[in-house]
């Protein structure tokens, strides 16, 4: 049984998404980011960066617990053990890890300083939201690229996809039109459907 510490983010979501896609059974701990629950000392000692999402899994390696923080690292330790959701051959790991890391390090960053900018941010400000904004566009013309000729980021549905999904499902927030980039909304329409998704997304409840 897997505990997941969540809340309803982008980050969150990528790794219910995950756990529902993989039929795996888990509990769901809300952790009220809003409120400051990341900071208590319960939840800091399961993640000392005190970010969500973060696991524990009662049945690790060696048949041991095993905490485990940053949705990426998530991502690839619950697709090695159940061994689904990242390809077998090691070209096509790669692209998926790559694409992935491409998230990490870029779709989530630069989509996550839009919403800050256009949505939290006390006052107007121009050039983050200029830079931001440019960046964001920048990046959805990568991903459309990607997808012209590939029908997922890896050629085949994956943790890349899982990962890069939840962002792009904010595309209001950061004032973007997928009909702009229709490689990315035929790929966004295709997961949407998908019923593991769905349930993915609204955890927690």
């Amino acid at each position: 049984m897997i505990e997941l510490y969540t809340w309803s983010t982008p980050n969150g979501r990528k790794v219910s998404i995950m756990l529902e896609e993989l039929g795996e059974p888990y509990n769901v701990h809300p952790i009220n980011i809003g409120k400051g629950d990341q900071f208590t000392p319960e939840f800091v000692a399961i993640n000392p960066n005190s970010k969500i999402p973060a696991i524990v899994d009662k049945d690790g390696p060696d048949s041991k617990p095993i905490s485990i923080m940053e949705s990426g690292a998530i991502l690839i330790y619950l697709a090695e053990k159940a061994g689904k959701l990242l390809p077998s051959s090691a070209r096509t790991r790669l692209t998926a890890l790559q694409w992935l890391m491409f998230q990490m390090g870029g779709v989530g960053p630069m989509f996550g300083q839009v919403h800050h900018f256009l949505r939290a941010a006390k006052e107007p400000v121009p050039y983050a939201i200029e830079r931001y904004t440019t960046e964001t566009r920048r990046l959805y013309g990568v991903l459309n690229e990607r997808l012209r000729e590939h029908e997922y980021l890896a050629d085949e549905y994956s943790i890349a996809d899982i990962s890069t999904y939840p962002w792009t499902a904010r595309y209001e927030w950061h004032k973007t039109r997928l009909e702009d980039f229709p490689n990315v909304k035929r790929w966004f329409d295709a997961i949407s459907a998908r019923l593991a998704v769905q349930r993915g997304m609204k955890v927690p409840s």
